[in-house]
């Protein structure tokens, strides 16, 4: 028997998404049913007026990014489509100015949800977050890499991981590769730099205070450049530079400094997570043979059978090709879905079960952020994949 998925849209999205709809006869009553909600910031209050689209160019900056999320999640309802249970998956935008997250919550909307996907932040995060907790319902968080602030919430999960968590990733990876080599953290005055600095000195001061690694920071200001990057180094040992700030001038002055002396000073450069994103860094002209690294949870070669799968299908219903974003709509979407439907009552026992695997590998582990916490703060994939661009081309390092 085929499975019915009824994509109740909550919001209008039949410009750009629009999915299949099933009537929900008593025949389908009758089967094992899961209802998930699945939100993301689609605007449309914005962008139409009344039933008509305002953007003639297309879809604005500003909201491709959830429409592709939504679009990809539609496309896993798709893949979903065959077996006995009954899917019941509402999409809501969280940012509609006439049924807001809170009158959601308020008006009890939401009350029968089993399971909730969301790509959000800020006021919505929250909101979402607390009333996951009050309800007992898994929250995935997809693609927000941060806790909020949010504490004793055992109903959170988080699969883009948090600064802290990469910067463990990176510490564990010069712990093992180089531990013996010069190791630099270069850094500039900020608040987020700071942060970082923190999370490095923790992680390397974990044993009775004392490092494992001889770490020494670098401060700059505007003195950025070849000379003085030269000035403290080791032209007669290996140099682990670590990045320490997400500010894209930073990453281009250092990694332009870093490529300046790097036929005479051998140099791995290690930058942070959002580093992926600067353009420089795939500039193989201004680069050309200088690896950088930076650290994600997301890798996909896209050479699997599931990414073809989407590329394919995506250009299908939506005639144009998958972003990143659909590609974390499809996953997430999946993914736990095919977990609601393993146990529904026991999920949050099986979020790492072997099998289930989409497109990346996922380890949630639950977080303490006080040692005699009698429930974990929140779960959070500790997953990261080291990656490397060389020569305006990315591949996996470790």
């Amino acid at each position: 028997m085929n499975k019915k998925i009824a994509i109740a849209l909550v919001i209008l999205i039949t410009f750009f998404c629009a999915g299949n709809l099933y009537a929900q006869d008593d025949t389908i009553k009758q089967q094992p049913h899961y209802k998930i909600g699945i939100f993301a910031p689609l605007y449309l209050d914005s962008v139409f007026t009344k039933n008509t689209f305002r953007y003639r160019q297309g879809i604005p900056r500003f909201i491709a990014p959830a429409v592709d999320f939504i679009n990809g999640a539609q496309l896993a309802l798709d893949s979903l489509g065959y077996g006995d249970e009954y899917i019941d998956a509402s999409i809501y935008d969280t940012k509609s100015y006439t049924e807001t997250v809170a009158d959601l919550i308020r008006k009890k909307k939401l009350d029968s949800l089993q399971l909730i996907i969301g790509s959000v932040k800020d006021a919505e995060y929250l909101q979402l977050a607390d009333f996951a907790l009050q309800k007992n319902i898994p929250f995935i968080s997809v693609s927000y890499p941060n806790n909020a602030g949010i504490t004793g919430n055992p109903f959170l999960v988080i699969m883009n991981s948090t600064l802290k968590t990469h910067c463990a990733a990176i510490y564990s990876f010069i712990l093992q590769n180089h531990s013996t080599d010069k190791i630099y953290l270069i850094r500039q005055k900020g608040v987020q730099e700071d942060m970082v600095a923190s999370y490095f000195k923790e992680k390397n001061e974990q044993d009775n205070g004392h490092p494992l690694l001889q770490i020494e920071t670098i401060n700059v200001n505007n003195n950025l450049n070849a000379t003085f990057l030269k000035s403290k180094l080791d032209s007669n040992s290996k140099n682990i530079i670590i990045g320490g700030s997400l500010d894209e001038t930073f990453a281009s002055n250092l990694t332009k400094a870093a490529f300046d002396i790097s036929k005479t000073y051998p140099i791995t450069l290690i930058g942070m997570p959002n580093w992926d994103n600067f353009s420089l860094l795939y500039d193989k002209k201004k680069l050309a043979d200088f690896p950088v690294y930076y650290t994600t949870p997301y890798y996909n070669e896209k050479n699997d059978a599931f990414s073809k799968s989407l590329l394919a299908n995506y250009y299908d219903k939506y005639k144009g090709k998958a972003s990143d974003m659909a590609f974390k709509g499809f996953e997430s979407v999946f993914m736990f879905t095919k977990l609601l439907i393993k146990d529904s009552t026991g999920f949050m026992n099986h979020i790492n079960d072997a099998g289930i695997k989409v497109f990346c590998e996922y380890n949630f582990k639950p977080v303490w952020l006080k040692d005699k916490a009698s429930i974990p703060d929140y779960f959070e994939n500790k997953h990261l994949y080291l990656v490397k661009i060389l020569n305006g081309i990315t591949s996996k390092a470790w």
